[in-house]
């Protein structure tokens, strides 16, 4: 079994990864993330996500790697993280009452043969009309900041929102693990049958 590489420093797609029981290390594919003019939000995750897997293939040439990106749509405009609490609130309350859509690109990319698998997941996210006092009470106990969306719907962010619609909860979080499951199934490895003498 190829080891796999996570191409990702971000403590939330580890944590989603470790459900799936494979030993895995994490490495940042320093890719620049800046949109081309023009490109969609499925287009620029796809290529991203492809990107970062494929930047660690010198690094790791015997290896799986694991690429992912993800952006949020408000309105038809791609909104980023919002790094502060100014940006957060902003992001809510435009977010408000409306339907969000996430996009999130995942790349499985054999170091060794150069073959990959690409893939682009679509979640949805309907928002419940929120007071600004609902807004600030979320950021000040949550923080998310460095989220896309400005929330963590793993935690209290699930009271913000009236209904959420996709195949995989795991995408909104930034790792499609139903996908990647498939990927990996495809590569020889099922998380169901790994035993430690795989590793």
């Amino acid at each position: 079994m190829l080891p796999l590489i996570l191409a990702s420093t971000s403590p939330f797609r580890a944590q989603l990864l470790k459900k799936l029981g494979i030993p895995f290390i994490q490495a940042s594919p320093e890719v620049d993330e800046t949109p081309k003019p023009t490109e969609c939000a499925q287009d620029l995750v796809t290529r991203l996500s492809y990107e970062k897997a494929s930047a660690l293939q010198v690094k790791f040439p015997h290896h799986l790697i694991i690429g992912s990106d993800q952006v949020c749509v408000l309105n038809k405009n791609i909104t980023g993280k919002p790094l502060n609490f100014d940006n957060a609130f902003t992001q809510l309350k435009q977010a408000s009452g409306q339907c969000v859509s996430f996009y999130t690109g995942l790349t499985l990319y054999n170091s060794l043969t150069l073959q990959h698998q690409t893939h682009c997941e679509l979640f949805q996210v309907y928002f419940r009309c929120l007071t600004d006092d609902e807004i600030i009470g979320y950021l000040n106990k949550e923080m998310p900041f460095y989220c896309a969306g400005s929330f963590k719907s793993e935690g209290l962010g699930i009271t913000l929102f009236d209904k959420l619609v996709g195949d995989d909860p795991n995408s909104l979080i930034g790792l499609p693990l139903i996908q990647l499951n498939k990927m990996l199934l495809s590569q020889g490895i099922n998380p169901l049958l790994f035993t430690d003498n795989q590793k």
